[in-house]
């Protein structure tokens, strides 16, 4: 029985802290996992998503978020179904769908000329849809529409949660040890290239990262909403910090907030009202709800600042 289960928002959270002190000595209920799950991916994404807008590679972020479900399609056909279970063979399959990313988009830029913008829009459609025609074709009862799009948090399970943390511990562990590197290259290219800073690979490393964690909210919120949490909680914080590291740690507890909000809403939603909505869904909303609200809180404070 889900303790959650008829709880409204108030509810909610005091059976959540309640529940709070026993995680480790009971099962986890399907919520609980819910916010598991949300909160490693929104720190995940937290970590790597201001050095992307930094680089001014959101874009290619987006087509990283459509293309890693070739990675996944390929993953499953290739190692079987266990595939979903493992996350060697899942990043196996991010790693390709990466690769084959930044060399379609990259050799349409150098060889043929088209616009870069360009050139990401054609490469990461053509390789959404080439993922999607192979799941068709060979996975045919695959329920891929709507999940690939807001993912399925009723059907996460602990293994999801171990993915997470493990996709957390990948993006903390590596944006630790090449904070450095990672700040000049973002701030000032060419006097990372005159130290000596592969510039390559970092990208190649930042691109990898992005694709791993797309793979990691793949059932959670999709590999599509997934760009809102690289690119939306940077942004609220960026609104009212203007230093690279306080800006990850807010980045973070943004995504986590929205997190336990959303999860806390749809069953308030749920027992209210009887509407099942999307858990992913809701979370990608509140993020944008916090950006916008955080802009009018800025321009009410620099306003009434000035006068």
């Amino acid at each position: 029985m889900n303790p959650y289960w008829g709880a409204n928002l108030i509810e909610f959270f005091q059976v959540f802290f309640s529940r709070l002190g026993g995680f480790l000595g009971s099962s986890l209920a399907t919520d609980e996992i819910q916010l598991g799950v949300l909160s490693f991916v929104a720190i995940a994404c937290g970590l790597i998503g201001p050095f992307l807008v930094l680089k001014k590679m959101t874009m290619f972020a987006n087509s990283l978020s459509h293309t890693i479900l070739l990675g996944i399609i390929g993953s499953f056909l290739l190692f079987g179904g266990s595939c979903l279970l493992n996350v060697f063979h899942l990043l196996v399959g991010a790693s390709f769908a990466a690769i084959l990313t930044v060399f379609l988009t990259e050799g349409l830029v150098k060889w043929f000329e088209v616009t870069e913008d360009a050139s990401i829009g054609l490469s990461f459609t053509f390789l959404f849809a080439l993922g999607i025609v192979l799941s068709n074709l060979f996975l045919r009862d695959l329920h891929l529409g709507v999940e690939s799009v807001m993912g399925n948090t009723d059907a996460l399970i602990v293994n999801d949660l171990k993915l997470s943390f493990f996709l957390f511990l990948l993006n903390a562990s590596i944006v630790f040890l090449f904070y450095r590197q990672f700040k000049m290259i973002c701030f000032d290219q060419n006097f990372a290239a005159v130290l000596g800073v592969p510039l390559l690979f970092f990208r190649f490393l930042l691109f990898f990262l992005s694709a791993a964690t797309c793979v990691g909210a793949f059932r959670a919120v999709g590999v599509i909403l997934v760009l809102a949490f690289l690119v939306g909680p940077y942004l609220t914080a960026r609104l009212f910090c203007h230093r690279l590291a306080p800006l990850l740690f807010y980045t973070c507890l943004i995504g986590v907030f929205a997190s336990f909000l959303g999860v806390a809403l749809t069953r308030h939603i749920l027992t209210v009202y009887d509407l099942p909505l999307s858990t992913g869904g809701m979370v990608v909303f509140l993020i944008g709800l916090f950006y916008f609200a955080g802009l009018g809180v800025r321009r009410f404070v620099l306003r009434y600042s000035i006068n």
